[in-house]
């Protein structure tokens, strides 16, 4: 298991070790495992034993390369970079170089980060699974016949195999989170606008937002600070820097209310979440925190008004990839318009579910039918941003609640396309935090045994907006409490 990502970079800052040490571990993981896992779609050998040496460079000069002085990261493939492609999982991108790097990859650079490479993800970010890349799938390390979660599946995965020590995923309704939950490793989804979206490719623009997934909190922590901030190039860019957004992880919870919403404790839920949940109640009381009783009435509205919002706003988006100006282009056929060329292109550049999601969020703008379901959504997403503003408005500081109903599901189990509802009903704790623009954390809590084996389930902690320093503070101490966190899957 790696060492905190602080001791890491210390290391390598006073010369105890070295960047390039680091990325040949890293590398020679990735090669050991990934045949299995399939977490990378791409590993960047050459470029990042090349950022490495430059590192070890600066410290020689007595230079200081950073926070993240020669941590090896991973990046979730749909964020770009100027090294290797950028594809999404989907054969629409394949090939593709961007001219560019993100706005999170130039702050991971400048912080002396080294990306070893891009992890697998649903295609285009849509799926809970992590099953539709065209790539293939990825595989739950803790079980290599079940799925890890998704969207950002490969980035959980090649945490909780040890490849790297931390990742970075993106979230649009649960994307970091219920991958977190799944690969017993800890997500964090900041508020909306705190951290650049420039350079990611966009599924829905007003929910999405980068994040890291990492061992511990203290590395959660760590990063996002580091990738935090203001970017003139993102117009939903908060005006907010995140000095101090790791101060307090060991101030502990006395004196802090954690609201606990009924719909949370459902009997639907997995016993083997039910009793993390509990577990982790219990241990905030322990330690001094109150417990609130808070209700969120339109959490139950949170599933069909995402999968409108969403689906609309990728339909939009995904409008730019027709097969000429870039993308897959389709051969030309005699007497073929440009109107066959946009649809083949499209027909066999994109997957079955980025499909479907396309049509169903046409449909959704189409005229006639716009207010009865965008328009509706719009409003439903007010109301429960309204719940949450409601509990916070009481007192309260936080509010836990599951990351997935249930551990990790078998391969194939929810994906054959019989009822597309199972799957979406994975999101249904999470979709609410991207409606309302809120931070979460994902941290490991428990297991559940599922199928003569125990799986990792973790809880969700949700805070007002810009509270990331308080929830890493309650997800601190929950770590602590709970001594999960940093068991690390080692099938291999």
């Amino acid at each position: 298991m790696w060492a905190p990502v602080q001791e890491l970079a210390g290391n390598v800052r006073a010369g105890r070790t070295t960047a390039r040490s680091l990325v040949e571990r890293s590398l020679a993981r990735i090669e050991a495992v990934n045949g299995r896992i399939n977490a990378f779609v791409e590993v960047h050998t050459s470029a990042a034993l090349a950022r490495a040496d430059a590192v070890d460079a600066q410290v020689k000069a007595g230079q200081d390369p950073g926070p993240l002085a020669g941590v090896p990261v991973a990046l979730k493939d749909n964020m770009c970079t100027v090294e290797g492609h950028t594809t999404c999982g989907s054969a629409m991108l394949k090939g593709y170089r961007s001219p560019f790097d993100a706005g999170v990859v130039e702050r991971l650079h400048a912080a002396g980060a080294v990306i070893v490479g891009k992890t697998n993800l649903d295609e285009f970010a849509m799926g809970s699974s992590t099953e539709t890349s065209v790539f293939g799938p990825t595989k739950n390390p803790w079980d290599l016949s079940r799925v890890p979660g998704g969207s950002s599946g490969g980035s959980a995965a090649a945490v909780a195999a040890g490849c790297v020590p931390v990742a970075l995923g993106s979230d649009t309704g649960g994307s970091i989170r219920q991958p977190a939950s799944h690969c017993g490793v800890v997500g964090i989804k900041p508020t909306y606008g705190r951290v650049s979206r420039w350079g990611l490719v966009a599924y829905a623009s007003s929910l999405d937002q980068i994040g890291p997934l990492a061992v511990r909190v203290a590395d959660c922590a760590l990063v996002t600070r580091v990738i935090c901030g203001h970017d003139g190039r993102d117009s939903t860019s908060a005006p907010v820097e995140a000095a101090g957004i790791d101060r307090d992880l060991e101030e502990g919870v006395e004196g802090l209310v954690i609201g606990v919403p009924a719909e949370a404790r459902g009997g639907g839920n997995h016993a083997g979440v039910a009793s993390a949940l509990e577990g982790t109640l219990g241990a905030l009381r322990l330690a001094g925190a109150e417990i609130m009783d808070i209700e969120l009435p339109h959490a139950g509205l949170g599933i069909a008004a995402y999968y409108l919002i969403a689906t609309a706003e990728a339909s939009s988006n995904l409008a730019r990839f027709d097969g000429v100006r870039y993308g897959h282009r389709a051969s030309l056929l005699d007497g073929d318009g440009l109107d066959a060329l946009y649809c083949r292109s499209r027909a066999q550049g994109f997957g079955r579910e980025v499909r479907k999601r396309i049509m169903l969020g046409t449909h959704a703008l189409s005229s006639g039918y716009y207010d009865a379901y965008y328009g509706r959504a719009l409003k439903v997403r007010r109301l429960i941003k309204g719940d949450y503003d409601a509990a916070f408005a009481k007192g309260c500081d936080a509010v836990l609640m599951p990351a997935s109903p249930g551990p990790a599901f078998l391969l194939g189990s929810k994906s054959g396309g019989g009822d597309p509802l199972a799957m979406y009903l994975e999101d249904v704790f999470t979709v609410g935090v991207n409606l309302a623009g809120l931070p979460a954390i994902t941290v490991p809590a428990g297991f559940a045994e599922e199928g003569g084996m125990e799986l990792p389930v973790g809880v969700q902690l949700i805070g007002p907006a810009l509270s990331e320093n308080r929830l890493l503070r309650v997800a601190g101490m929950v770590e602590r409490a709970m001594g999960v966190a940093g068991r690390m899957a080692q099938p291999f």
